[in-house]
């Protein structure tokens, strides 16, 4: 299925979910690893907008933020096991909780962390609010999709790195 590469940074938790979607499907790749503070010309070539990690370089071509990352693995690697559900309305369902966990868990999660003392209480609260809703979805199931993981697990993965 072509080259393929993985540029990361050893810090980046986001990365890992890519890692251990690469691993299930048995992808070949080599790692980039990226100095954060001195970023490549070839990480500013393939991510311009963000110029960030993780970025996925698959014969030649980027394909850039994890979420999407995680999609085109599946897609392009068809094989099983599949990343997300077969089901429309579990893939649907499966996109909100991915979206919901890059724009309402990982920022107030990061700001509480990088924030001065006197936000980091709101940030805090906001950070356990939302935890606490994708905690619910999560109850009585071992992994997101139930019985096996899947795309949901290695989007929420950084939270246990």
């Amino acid at each position: 299925m072509g080259e393929v590469k993985l540029f990361s940074n050893w810090s980046s938790p986001i990365a890992l979910g890519i890692i251990w979607a690469l691993k299930l499907k048995a992808i070949d790749y080599e790692t980039i690893n990226e100095d954060l503070q001195n970023k490549s010309s070839l990480l500013l070539e393939y991510n311009p907008i963000h110029k960030k990690v993780p970025v996925l370089l698959h014969n030649g071509t980027s394909t850039c933020e994890s979420l999407v990352i995680l999609d085109y693995i599946d897609e392009i690697w068809n094989t099983s096991p599949h990343i997300l559900p077969e089901d429309p309305l579990a893939r649907a369902t499966t996109r909100f909780w991915a979206k919901f966990g890059d724009e309402k868990v990982i920022p107030p999660f990061y700001h509480c962390i990088m924030s001065q003392e006197k936000d980091q209480e709101e940030a805090k609260e906001k950070a356990i609010e939302n935890l606490k809703l994708v905690e619910e979805h999560l109850k009585g199931k071992q992994f997101f999709g139930g019985e096996t993981y899947g795309f949901l697990d290695f989007a929420f993965g950084w939270l246990a790195y």
